[in-house]
């Protein structure tokens, strides 16, 4: 628990010491913990400076993460110190390296047996380094977003590099975040996804700024969420439709154990989110969820209010004022409200990115300044912007194009089904095969032929997947999305091609 002026004269202290040890406008520096205070005033220091703030996903091996501090040329690395730990030799031993002590409600979510206290080899602690920096007195600069590095579906990361918004542009991002996330002065937010997730990070760092209070869930655990709901006033939380899936699935002598009328504002994004998901939460806490649609690249483009998802159910929204996005057929072609094509978007009002070290990587996914995260959807005659699916999750099963999301929405709809994920793997005969991988409700065993059964009364056979695998837990990211490519890519790999 820190006030904000502890907050700020900290945050001026490690720009200072920051600025001592050579970090320069422009530079990055990289941050690898997960949810804790110190992440945020780290992340404050560095864009005083002007620089880039650069979150590591904390679940990275250590080939990765040493993948990223030498793509960023960073001197400094702050870290958790039993994350640094972890790393071994894969520290830089040219890196100046700040540990933070790993905080004691991280180290009860995680059951991190790690002797965490230890300082890792070469490092200097945090506070011990901080009580010998002068506060920093230079001049003002232009605050960059943090850097954010894509998941990496293919190929190596890529860091989102965003220029530093001009004065307009803040303007419009101010507005636009207390239009869609809800952050307005005097907000008591609570976020419970992982901060070196893009949207999760821009809710925070914005929230943190707002004179009201900032309240950062360690993991994601769904009777603590309406515990803190009820103990602290919460009025603004940043979900994902996976939370909603766990709360709802809480015994309703659990759920009504909890006041949740301080909720104003709830806002999710990330994946999609089943219309009777959204419907049962609202029943639940009332017309106040959010969702929008963007990217790490692009930004926020769309916006659906709650009354928006009672009207037009799965939509993500209607385009946002100074965004435009173009539904594009194979040949590049706008395509007409109603048909389905790849989505591509701009926005005149924020901030210009490149990939970092990477400029070309930004030109494969660029068609006249429109750029695409690889979605499909469509627009409708009244201005609802639809989600099909992922592009890149499209089956081509002997020259068929099958969309995962349809046959993933039907199992869902299916007694039993928690959670579930499906994909292309190899066959001999169509060049690619369904596969459905599910994860059961707690207590429920799951009949795969039933299943099956199930699905050819509501799909075309060609949809119904020719594999189906009961799996106790799905692999997911601490965001809740699935980490589909974990389930697929030994298939690939064991075939030794990728298509």
């Amino acid at each position: 628990l820190r006030d904000f002026d502890e907050i700020d004269q900290r945050v001026l202290q490690i720009a200072g010491g920051l600025r001592v040890l050579g970090v320069a406008e422009g530079d990055c520096v990289c941050i690898l913990m997960r949810n804790d205070i110190a992440f945020l005033e780290v992340s404050y220091a560095i864009m005083m400076l002007g620089a880039y703030a650069v979150p590591i996903n904390w679940h990275f091996k250590p080939e990765e993460v040493d993948y990223i501090l030498k793509d960023t040329a960073t001197r400094v690395l702050i870290g958790h110190a039993d994350l640094v730990n972890a790393l071994g030799d894969a520290i830089p031993s040219d890196l100046t390296l700040l540990s933070v002590p790993t905080p004691p409600e991280v180290v009860a979510s995680y059951r991190i047996d790690r002797a965490y206290g230890d300082l890792p080899r070469g490092a200097t602690d945090l506070d011990q380094w901080l009580s010998r920096q002068k506060p920093y007195d230079g001049r003002k600069l232009p605050q960059p977003q943090s850097m954010i590095y894509t998941s990496g579906t293919t190929g190596q990361p890529k860091g989102v590099r965003r220029n530093a918004p001009t004065p307009s542009q803040t303007a419009w991002n101010e507005a636009m975040r207390a239009r869609i996330y809800g952050l307005k002065p005097g907000v008591r937010a609570l976020l419970p996804g992982p901060l070196y997730h893009s949207a999760p990070n821009a809710f925070a760092l914005r929230a943190g700024r707002l004179g009201g209070a900032l309240f950062l869930m360690p993991r994601f655990d769904a009777e603590g969420l309406l515990r803190l709901v009820q103990q602290e006033a919460i009025d603004t939380i940043f979900m994902v439709p996976t939370m909603f899936v766990r709360l709802l699935k809480l015994p309703e002598e659990i759920r009504s154990r909890y006041d949740v009328s301080s909720l104003r504002h709830v806002v999710h994004a990330a994946a999609p989110c089943p219309p009777d998901v959204k419907q049962a939460m609202m029943k639940w806490w009332g017309p106040v969820v959010h969702e929008y649609y963007g990217s790490t690249e692009s930004g926020a483009v769309t916006h659906a209010t709650p009354e928006d998802a009672l009207r037009k159910p799965g939509t993500v929204g209607k385009v946002l004022d100074g965004a435009e996005l173009r539904f594009l057929d194979e040949d590049g072609h706008v395509l007409p409200p109603g048909n389905i094509g790849e989505i591509y978007s701009r926005s005149l009002n924020s901030p210009d990115f490149s990939y970092h070290n990477k400029p070309e990587k930004r030109i494969e996914i660029e068609r006249d300044g429109f750029i695409t995260s690889g979605d499909v959807g469509y627009i409708d005659e009244d201005g609802y912007v639809f989600i099909s699916d992922r592009k890149r999750d499209m089956v081509i099963s002997g020259g068929v194009n099958i969309y995962p999301a349809e046959i993933e929405a039907a199992l869902h709809g299916l007694p039993g089904v928690h959670d579930c994920a499906v994909f292309g793997i190899p066959d001999d005969d169509f060049g690619e095969a369904l596969m459905a991988v599910i994860e059961p409700q707690a207590g429920v065993t799951i009949d795969v032929d039933a299943i099956g059964a199930q699905l050819r009364s509501a799909l075309a056979d060609y949809k119904v997947p020719r594999r189906i695998e009961i799996r106790a837990e799905l692999p997911r990211e601490d965001s809740g999305k699935i980490f589909k490519r974990h389930l697929r890519d030994p298939y690939w790999e064991k075939a030794k091609r990728r298509i």
